[in-house]
């Protein structure tokens, strides 16, 4: 229960780790990227309805972070008698996201701080490339109903560098045979493009057939020869 594990548990037999916590985080954001609506709330007024009538409330976030850092975007704040004081935070810069997860910290104030220190050190550790799909030229089809084969990217390609490398010269290298053979279902791996920087494959992404070219017959080469004639 995500609700009370930012922390220790009372139960020495099962604790519950900060690798522990980022996995959940992560799969939590991931999942249900909505629930950032809710976390980044600040304060919200809350009427609760019983059979004696209702009454209204007024909630404050836990998360000092959303008021105090501008990247924040969440996430879970807990403590307990042997964890101390813990958060999870997530944010957000230049399109990088990260999950800090403080614990044991011994006071609410410090865990705050450490984990800005935490993402700080990573914004600074982390940029992005993201790959542009480039013109892919089409592909002769051996023994196919068609002389050519459209390809198209499987997926983007998106690296984190975490070592300071430029990443304007990152190398794309195309990886396309001359030819193929009939017959060819669409989604089929054709090639690939593989990215490089100063000589080291950093990732590579498969391209795919667009769409099927089927195995030729007998009527489809005579189609082709009365063509060439003409």
């Amino acid at each position: 229960h995500f609700t009370d594990c930012c922390g220790l548990t009372e139960d020495p037999d099962h604790l519950t780790t900060a690798r522990d916590i980022a996995i959940m985080s992560r799969e939590l954001i991931n999942c249900y990227p909505e629930i950032h609506n809710y976390s980044t709330i600040w304060m919200e007024n809350i009427t609760h309805t019983t059979a004696r009538g209702s009454s209204e409330f007024g909630l404050t976030n836990t998360n000092k972070l959303i008021r105090q850092y501008e990247y924040a975007t969440g996430l879970k704040t807990g403590s307990t008698g042997k964890a101390k004081f813990c958060v999870s935070a997530t944010a957000s810069k230049n399109g990088v996201d990260l999950i800090a997860v403080i614990m044991g910290a011994e006071d609410s104030k410090s865990r705050f701080k450490d984990a800005v220190t935490l993402l700080n050190y990573g914004f600074g550790k982390c940029q992005i490339y993201n790959a542009k799909e480039q013109k892919l030229p089409e592909v002769l089809v051996k023994g196919g109903k068609e002389d050519h084969l459209k390809i198209q990217y499987e997926e983007g390609f998106t690296y984190v560098d975490t070592e300071g490398s430029d990443l304007s010269k990152v190398e794309e290298i195309t990886e396309i045979p001359d030819e193929v053979k009939a017959p060819v279902k669409k989604g089929d791996t054709v090639g690939r493009i593989c990215y490089r920087i100063n000589g080291k494959e950093i990732g590579s992404v498969n391209l795919i057939a667009s769409t099927p070219v089927e195995k030729a017959d007998f009527g489809d080469y005579l189609k082709k020869i009365w063509k060439k004639l003409l």
